[in-house]
């Protein structure tokens, strides 16, 4: 399996990776990348059509963080800088199939969740009301915040299962503060309570090797084939 690391500091172009994968899935290889994007906060589509858009993308940029809009479905999702974006592009085409949407949905949820525990995080399925980038495949704080958040993209030959997750308590309270002032312009309820982390999980507070156990669960996992082939985009991550 193709394991894309590192990322670019212009988040255009960062994007621009993540849909190369999806692009080399197409074609029948199937690729991960676990990753610190740029600070930024990514619309989703429902978010462009809101009236308030135009204001929620200047309450971002007044906070530092560089207003992007993304493919994949779902409401806005603020990056601090230590808060992980993980993407798996996995081919349709090939025979395998790779399962229905609800069926890549479980096993993505049950890969991460596997991923957290090996390194002592306390985690479960599920969000509580009024979360950030608030649906149904979601990942908690055993009884608390929630620390990740799954959506996915799909065309006729590749999927790609893609999400966010909360490393450290400082990052945390940094989603909370952002996702308030946007979701607040955007019309969407928010309680800035209900972020979690995985530190807070009792997880690791540093975003390295939470993303090397998430790489390795899911070059080990149902989708995988355990052999990780590295490349590079650069040495920041």
């Amino acid at each position: 399996m193709r394991v894309l690391r590192g990322r670019d500091p212009r988040p255009a172009v960062d994007r621009e990776h993540t849909a190369a994968l999806l692009a080399d899935a197409s074609d029948g290889t199937p690729g991960v990348r676990v990753w610190t994007p740029p600070r930024q906060v990514a619309f989703g589509r429902r978010d462009a059509r809101e009236p308030g858009f135009g204001r929620a993308k200047r309450l971002a940029a007044e906070r530092g963080f560089e207003p992007i809009e993304r493919d994949v479905g779902g409401r806005a999702v603020a990056y601090p800088g230590d808060t992980l974006a993980f993407a798996h592009a996995l081919p349709l085409v090939d025979g395998r199939g790779f399962e229905s949407i609800p069926d890549r949905y479980e096993r993505a949820i049950e890969t991460v969740i596997r991923a957290l525990r090996s390194l002592g995080a306390e985690v479960s399925t599920g969000e509580p009301p009024e979360s950030f980038c608030p649906g149904d495949h979601s990942i908690r704080v055993a009884g608390g915040g929630k620390v990740a958040g799954i959506a996915q993209r799909v065309r006729g030959d590749a999927a790609l299962v893609a999400g966010c997750l909360v490393v450290t308590r400082a990052d945390a309270s940094a989603v909370a503060d952002a996702t308030a002032a946007v979701y607040d312009a955007l019309g969407v309820p928010f309680d800035p309570e209900t972020v979690g982390s995985v530190a807070e999980a009792n997880g690791p507070e540093d975003p390295k090797p939470v993303a090397r156990a998430l790489e390795d669960a899911f070059v080990d996992g149902p989708w995988g084939d355990g052999e990780p082939k590295i490349d590079r985009i650069d040495r920041s991550g």
